[in-house]
Formats: C-alpha cells, structure tokens, sequence
C-alpha cells in the first residue's frame, strides 16, 4: 500500500515540477524576464516549447483528480494488489514520459502515452468495481 500512497504524493508534485520549466522559459523571455505580478499573462505570451511547456503544465493538474480517486478507491475497498501497484506507478512513468514529449514536441506519441496514463486509473476504479461487485 504504501508504494500507491508515494504515486499518489509523487503525482500531486507533478504538476509542481511540471512548473519548472515554465518558470525558466519566461525568464527566458526577451522583454524583463519572470513576471511575478502579471504570471499568467506572460505565461499566454509565450510561444513554441514554453507554450507547450504551460500546456503541459496545466494539464497534469488535469490528470490529478481521476488517478487521486483511483488510489484513494483502491486503498479504500481494501483492493490494493500487485496489479493495483503496477497501473499506479504506470500513471507515474506515463505522466513524466507525456510532459518531456509536451517539451519536445512529439505530439503523435505524446497523444499516445496520455491514453496509456489515463487508461491506468479507468482500469483501477473498473476492476475495483467488478471486484466489489463480484464479492457481494
């Protein structure tokens, strides 16, 4: 249990992590660097890799909710298993894999691995479902 519970710290961070290369990209930015009182705006402002590096950014905020309920579910119903074990820290390795392709622009196998992450937490709740369904 306690690896689904250092996948579910590790994937609240991401989006934290997932900050730093946007924070670099408007430092980057010709005109005065970070903006910290206008940070979104000059975030909107910017365009190739740190427009992609924001996009990804918001989305791993995206991908938080659905794998939070999937670990806390599986936790929950007394589920967790080796199997359990394996889609949670697939979630991890696909959610970094999908923000360094974001970054390097492989937009084709970057679509590809975000399906493979969101299938790890459908598949989580699924077979937590047709378990519990299956024991009653």
């Amino acid at each position: 249990m306690s690896i689904l519970i250092w996948c579910l710290l590790i994937a609240g961070l991401l989006p934290i992590a997932a900050k730093a290369p946007v924070v670099y990209y408007q430092n980057a930015e010709q005109s005065k660097g970070y903006d910290n009182r206008h940070p979104r705006a000059q975030q909107q402002r910017l365009t190739g890799i740190g427009a992609r590096a924001v996009a990804g950014h918001y989305n791993a905020y995206e991908a938080f909710p659905l794998f939070a309920a999937a670990v806390l579910l599986v936790i929950a119903t007394r589920q967790v298993s080796d199997f359990m074990v394996l889609l949670a820290v697939g979630f991890i390795i696909f959610r970094v894999a999908y923000h360094v392709l974001y970054l390097l622009n492989f937009a084709t196998l970057r679509s590809l691995i975000w399906f493979f992450a969101l299938l790890c937490p459908v598949i989580m709740i699924a077979q937590t479902a047709i378990t519990i369904t299956g024991a009653a």
